[in-house]
C-alpha cells in the first residue's frame, strides 16, 4: 500500500546519519560538488586537506632551527593548492573553503616587525627603493595572497560571506603597514577585488580606510600604505555617480584636504592629487573648497610641499567653474606671488610657470584689478634682489607678458609702488631724526645730571 525505498541512496537511517558526518568529505571531489558514489575520489579530496594543512606550519626564516627542506616543502604544496585553484573548471566545494581561508589567515595575520630604521619612512623620496624592507617570508607569501585572491576572485562572495567579514578586512588593513612594497602592491589589488564583489562590505571599507588615514594625519604620520589606499579610493571615486552623496563631500574635505598637511606629502602625492582632481571633475563647483582647503595647510619651510602643490593647483584651475574665478583669484595669486618670491629657486621657479597656464592667465584677467598690484610687487621685488639668475630671467619674461595683457594697469601698479616706496623711505627719513633728537636730548639731561666733584681743603 505504501512505497518502498529499498534503494541505499535513499537510505535515513540514524546510523548512516552518523556516518555521513563523521566522514563529510567521503565520496566528493575536492573541487567539485558532492558527487557520492565515486570512491576514487575519497583519497584526493583528503590530499588536498593535507595539503592545505600543511602549509599553516609557520616559518620566519630567521631561526636558524628552522629546516629549509621543510620550508621548501611547504612551499610546494602551496604551489600545488594555487595549481589546484586554477585548474579547476568547477565551483569550489563549500567544506574547503574555512581550511583555506584559515591557512590564508594563520600566514599573513602576523605581527610586523618594528621600522628597520629610525628615519620615519614618510621623509622618504617616492620609490626610493633603499629605504624598503623586503621580508624574507615573501616566497611564501607570494603564493599565499595568490590563493586568496583566487578565492575572491572565483568563489561567490556570499559563500565566503562569514570567512571574509569586518575581521578579516581590518586585519588585511593592518598589513599595509608592511615595509615591503611587493606585500603592498598584492594588498592593494586583493583589497580593491574584495570591494568590487563583495559589495555588502562597501561602506565598512571605506570607513575603516577613512580610520587609517585619520590615524596617521592626527597621530603618528608613518604609515607606509597611505599611497597605495589612495589608489583604491583613486578607483572608488572613478565609480561615484553626479551629483556626489553628502557622504563623499565629507570625506573629500574631513579626509583628502587634511592628508595636505602632513610631512609626508611627497611620498603619496600623486595619488592624493588623483583622488581630489577626480572630485572636481565630477562637481566643478567644489574647487572653491579645495583651493582654499589646500591654502589652508600650505607648508612653511618644506619647499619640495611647495612645489607639488603649485602644481596640483595649476591642475585645479583647469577644472575649476569659470563662476569661481573671480572669487579665487585674489588668494590663489596671492600665494603664487609669494612663492615667486621664495628664496629656493625652484618654488620661484615653479611659481613663474604657473603664468604659462592659459587657464590661470584667464582666472587671474577675471579680478586683474585685485591681482596685479599683488603680482607686479612680486615681480620687480624679484628682479632688484633674488639671487637666482635663472628666476630674474623667468620674471622678466612673465613681467612683458602681464605689461601686454594690460599696460596702464601695469604702469599704474609700478607707479603705486614708487608712492609706496617714496613714503616708506620718508617716514624712516622722520623716525631715525626722532631717534636722533631724542638721542640728543637724553645725552643733554645725562650731563646735567652728572654730580660735581667737591674740593676739600687740608686742615694743615
Amino acid at each position: 500500500m505504501g512505497i518502498r525505498r529499498d534503494s541505499p541512496k535513499n537510505k535515513t537511517t540514524l546510523k548512516h546519519l552518523f556516518d555521513l558526518d563523521s566522514k563529510p568529505y567521503a565520496g566528493r571531489s575536492p573541487l567539485s560538488s558532492p558527487s557520492p558514489g565515486v570512491n576514487g575520489i575519497q583519497s584526493e579530496h583528503q590530499d588536498i586537506l593535507s595539503t592545505i594543512s600543511d602549509c599553516t606550519l609557520v616559518f620566519t626564516f630567521t631561526d636558524p632551527r628552522e629546516s629549509p627542506s621543510q620550508q621548501d616543502l611547504k612551499r610546494l604544496r602551496l604551489v600545488q593548492v594555487v595549481s589546484l585553484l586554477k585548474s579547476s573548471r568547477k565551483p569550489l566545494h563549500e567544506h574547503l573553503l574555512s581550511p583555506l581561508v584559515s591557512m590564508v589567515s594563520v600566514n599573513l595575520f602576523r605581527p610586523l616587525p618594528p621600522p628597520s630604521t629610525s628615519v620615519p619612512v614618510i621623509s622618504a623620496l617616492p620609490d626610493d627603493d633603499d629605504l624598503s624592507t623586503f621580508t624574507p617570508l615573501w616566497p611564501h607569501l607570494q603564493l599565499v595572497y595568490d590563493v586568496l585572491l583566487r578565492l575572491v576572485v572565483n568563489v561567490d562572495p556570499k559563500k565566503l560571506k562569514d570567512y571574509i567579514d569586518h575581521r578579516f578586512i581590518r586585519n588585511l588593513l593592518v598589513l599595509f603597514q608592511s615595509e615591503d612594497p611587493r606585500e603592498r602592491e598584492e594588498l592593494k589589488n586583493v583589497f580593491h577585488r574584495i570591494y568590487l564583489r563583495f559589495t555588502f562590505h562597501r561602506s565598512f571599507m571605506r570607513k575603516a580606510m577613512n580610520d587609517v588615514f585619520f590615524h596617521y594625519v592626527f597621530e603618528t604620520e608613518r604609515h607606509c600604505g597611505t599611497g597605495d589606499l589612495l589608489e583604491i579610493w583613486g578607483s572608488i571615486i572613478n565609480g561615484f555617480g553626479v551629483p556626489l552623496k553628502e557622504e563623499h563631500k565629507l570625506f573629500l574635505m574631513r579626509v583628502l584636504l587634511p592628508l595636505h598637511k602632513a610631512r609626508g606629502l611627497q611620498v603619496y602625492h600623486r595619488q592624493l592629487a588623483y583622488c581630489v582632481t577626480q572630485f572636481v571633475q565630477k562637481e566643478p563647483a567644489l574647487g572653491g573648497i579645495v583651493v582654499r582647503g589646500i591654502l589652508r595647510y600650505w607648508p612653511i619651510t618644506n619647499c619640495h610641499k611647495e612645489v607639488l602643490l603649485i602644481g596640483e593647483l595649476e591642475e585645479l584651475v583647469e577644472n575649476i567653474d569659470p563662476d569661481q574665478y573671480r572669487t579665487l583669484a585674489v588668494p590663489l595669486c596671492s600665494r603664487i606671488a609669494t612663492c615667486l618670491n621664495s628664496c629656493n629657486s625652484q618654488v620661484a621657479e615653479r611659481a613663474l610657470y604657473v603664468w604659462n597656464n592659459e587657464q590661470f592667465v584667464k582666472m587671474a584677467s577675471a579680478a586683474m584689478e585685485e591681482v596685479f598690484p599683488v603680482v607686479v610687487e612680486g615681480m620687480e621685488r624679484n628682479l632688484k634682489v633674488h639671487w637666482s639668475k635663472s628666476v630674474k630671467q623667468l620674471t622678466e619674461n612673465v613681467k612683458s607678458m602681464l605689461e601686454e595683457m594690460d599696460p596702464n594697469l601695469y604702469e599704474k601698479c609700478l607707479r603705486e609702488i614708487d608712492r609706496r616706496e617714496s613714503e616708506a623711505l620718508r617716514e624712516q627719513i622722520k623716525r631715525q631724526q626722532r631717534w636722533t633728537r631724542i638721542e640728543m636730548a637724553a645725552a643733554k639731561q645725562n650731563h646735567f645730571l652728572q654730580p660735581t666733584k667737591s674740593i676739600h681743603v687740608s686742615s694743615h
